[in-house]
């Protein structure tokens, strides 16, 4: 977990992220997100929405993070966001499948 949190943290350095509901799922409609992460603690219609989405849009998702561990690793207070960049996105799905 601490592998994701700090490769997490260089990709928001990097800016290769978006955040926020609303613009996740307008860059999966776009194409341009290539991972959503999601806090597990969400509101429940989030959650659905976003698994909808993603799952339509064949977007990977990781939603076993708290929002305390999230807001520690980019140093905001998000609880949705969208990794941009292939790379990235390939990387951090690897941290976590491990």
């Amino acid at each position: 977990m601490k592998n994701f949190l700090n490769f997490l943290g260089i990709a928001v350095r990097a800016r290769k992220f978006i955040s926020g509901t609303e613009l996740t799922i307008n860059g999966m409609r776009s194409g341009e997100v290539k991972l959503v992460i999601m806090a597990q603690d969400c509101s429940a219609r989030t959650k659905k929405d976003l698994h909808n989405k993603a799952s339509y849009y064949n977007v990977p998702v990781i939603d076993t993070i708290s929002s305390e561990e999230l807001k520690t690793a980019i140093g905001k207070d998000r609880k949705v966001m969208g990794i941009t960049d292939f790379g990235f996105a390939k990387r951090l799905k690897e941290i976590m499948d491990n």
